[in-house]
């Protein structure tokens, strides 16, 4: 025990001889282990978010704004991101200031990605995560995108859909060979259903994901707004 306060008390004169108080210390070894935790290319996996294009464009509507996405061609579900991980949290921003994105690079994700802000952002936010050039990041989103099949059912549906979310997850398994039931995740904003987010390792293959998984939508039913042109 005395060793113990020993130790304890020289740890404070330490802390003291550095000009530190235990506030201090406390927030310069988060400041470290933030970080270190913030590394580019230092992730567990990847997520494919695919957000339902209707629903975004129906809530955004409802908030008496606008988004070139919803201006276009009638979109079903679009690429949101492609997000590193860790197996609990996430980093995010991780070269501030952000490597210059080429416009040739934005333009050339217009077609996954339909809205110039959204690729901008998703560069800044978690393509600096990667650890992967600009170019090479936004190539493997294209990658993850083509590794994902959607279910016939949501390609352009027409009407309204109403669904659980087990019934989203269940019709991304069946048409995905080697997707599991934890590896994919279905989120709802209000009554309707916002993205189904997949889970894949560095090198794109289908892997569970347990929290990830627990934010799942637990609403009973969503709506499915059809695409633009539907009723």
């Amino acid at each position: 025990m005395t060793g113990i306060v020993f130790r304890t008390v020289a740890l404070a004169v330490l802390m003291i001889a550095a000009g530190l108080g235990a506030p201090q210390a406390q927030e310069q070894q988060n400041t470290q282990h933030n970080q270190q935790r913030h590394q580019p290319g230092k992730f567990d996996f990847y997520v494919l978010a695919l957000s339902w294009s209707p629903s975004f464009c129906k809530d955004t509507e409802e908030r008496g704004r606008e988004n070139e996405q919803c201006r276009g061609r009638p979109y079903s579900f679009v690429v949101h991101g492609l997000w590193p991980q860790y197996e609990r949290g996430f980093p995010r921003d991780c070269q501030v200031p952000a490597p210059r994105l080429n416009r040739n690079t934005m333009t050339g994700m217009l077609d996954l990605m339909p809205a110039p802000r959204l690729i901008f952002h998703e560069w800044d936010q978690h393509g600096t995560c990667s650890g992967l050039q600009a170019q090479a990041y936004f190539d493997l989103v294209r990658k993850a995108r083509e590794t994902v099949k959607i279910p016939d059912s949501y390609i352009a549906p027409q009407a309204t859909l109403m669904v659980t979310p087990d019934e989203v997850e269940d019709a991304f398994v069946k048409s995905n060979p080697g997707l599991s039931r934890g590896a994919v995740s279905v989120t709802c904003g209000s009554t309707r259903l916002s993205e189904v987010r997949i889970c894949l390792s560095k090198d794109l293959k289908f892997r569970d994901c347990a929290e990830i998984d627990r934010r799942a939508c637990r609403r009973d039913k969503l709506v499915m707004p059809p695409v633009r042109g539907g009723v």
